[in-house]
């Protein structure tokens, strides 16, 4: 065994026992890199070394139902959950997020990662997971952790020709999940609406049939005193602004679907102008977006109102103008998914190794360019392409030296302080502690190889 896992694993036995959760603590970084680049037996122990020893230093893997429960009973108002996608050089800005929930007295914030994001980051439920924990160890942080599956998404075209395949493929992905202690699960049966029918209810009819699916296999599946927080989604992100007509057709079948006793869905996506990553124009600048404050707004009443949920989300919106944040806690929005900006800020920081960056652009170029649209200058190609270099650089990233990738911290930090005060999720410590079960989850341990 490597020497830094058989100084805080016991691997007498049959099955490994964590020796001290302090000694986790003392050596995070190393250990960290093990759950993430060591062979497949030191993956294992690491990240079980670090679920292990994250609650007992304070950190507990948790799901946000009770706080959306309490918004949908207008018991807390007044803020937006930041949820924030762990793409790359996941560890920095996972440590990045947790200072800035310290410093601002933040603890209604989500870290997440979407299906799609899962493949080309070339992270699964297990390592985000492990390494998400890891950062909170590292930055001394204790209170539940939010780790969210974002956008587990019904793919189209695959769902139209073999629906069964896709839907187990869903499925699968929803045991690792809940497997690896993502408690926050987004199901996003949005792609399989179909307009071709005239009344919306049959229009939202699959969406239901596969949230409900998905939503009942999720509650079989939660560990005992962990209800899951389920959301579901309307609008599919970048096309027609959704109506409380859809909201409300939507949520009336899955609950014919699921049940009157049935824990359903804590919050619903909806889309409102905006577009995943943004519209890069010509010279490298974000199309201007106009958000429909009054479809939030709306979508957040009928949400609560009628259903008890925490209310609408927002998509697409981290490359929005920094003096549009504040707008979202005032019309209620319960969440709102910031990805591609803080990409944006690491690859464009003058710090980022200029080196690196070029090998990056020079992947795309040689590898994605099936991905090229006609006319698309080089900088708006990179800037739709380069989120699919994360994976393949992962270990580069990483590898980044250790002055240069605080630097990048530090400004993430900055950024993350800014949008969690814009949003009024600053000082929701107390209550989240107050309504958010902290349940500890024992992690089963792996099987160790058995030697001579």
């Amino acid at each position: 065994m490597n020497s830094t896992l058989a100084a805080i694993i016991d691997a007498s036995g049959r099955r490994p026992q964590l020796r001290d959760a302090t000694l986790v603590r003392s050596d995070i970084e190393a250990i960290t890199r093990l759950a993430v680049f060591g062979n497949a037996e030191e993956k294992a122990l690491a990240r079980f070394a670090i679920h292990a020893a994250a609650p007992q230093l304070g950190a507990v893997p948790s799901s946000i139902a009770g706080l959306y429960a309490a918004r949908g009973r207008g018991e807390v108002s007044g803020f937006t959950v930041p949820a924030v996608n762990i793409r790359g050089m996941a560890f920095d800005m996972s440590r990045a997020l947790f200072r800035a929930m310290k410093a601002t007295g933040a603890a209604a914030t989500v870290f997440e990662l979407a299906r799609s994001e899962m493949g080309y980051t070339f992270q699964d439920p297990s390592e985000l997971a492990a390494v998400v924990l890891a950062a909170a160890i590292a930055e001394d942080y204790s209170g539940p952790v939010f780790i969210q599956g974002d956008h587990f998404q019904a793919n189209a075209k695959k769902f139209a020709s073999e629906p069964e395949a896709e839907t187990k493929a869903l499925e699968d992905l929803i045991r690792q999940a809940i497997a690896a202690q993502f408690y926050c699960i987004d199901i996003d049966a949005s792609t399989i609406v179909d307009l071709s029918f005239e009344r919306v209810a049959d229009q939202q009819a699959p969406n239901a049939r596969l949230t409900a699916r998905l939503a009942k296999l999720i509650r079989e599946l939660e560990p005992a005193g962990v209800t899951v927080s389920i959301g579901g989604e309307i609008g599919e992100v970048g096309k027609s602004n959704s109506t409380v007509e859809e909201l409300t057709a939507y949520v009336d079948g899955f609950h014919e679907l699921v049940g009157a006793d049935f824990t359903g869905i804590s919050k619903v996506s909806v889309q409102t102008g905006t577009s995943h990553g943004g519209i890069p124009l010509p010279d490298g600048s974000i199309a201007r977006v106009a958000i429909d404050f009054d479809t939030l707004r709306e979508m957040s009443r009928v949400g609560r109102e009628r259903y008890g949920m925490a209310g609408a989300v927002q998509h697409g919106a981290s490359t929005l103008p920094d003096e549009l944040f504040h707008r979202f806690p005032e019309v209620e929005t319960a969440e709102i998914h910031l990805a591609t900006g803080f990409q944006n800020m690491l690859m464009d920081d003058p710090r980022f190794p200029a080196d690196l960056l070029r090998e990056m652009h020079a992947y795309a170029d040689r590898d994605l360019a099936s991905e090229r649209s006609s006319g698309e200058t080089d900088v708006q190609f990179f800037y739709k392409t380069r989120k699919k270099a994360w994976g393949p650089f992962k270990q580069q990233t990483w590898d980044i030296p250790a002055d240069i990738r605080a630097g990048l911290g530090d400004a993430l930090q900055t950024k993350f302080e800014f949008l969690i005060r814009q949003l009024k999720a600053d000082n929701t410590r107390d209550i989240t502690l107050r309504h958010a079960v902290q349940r500890v989850v024992e992690i089963e341990p792996p099987a160790l190889t058995v030697r001579a």
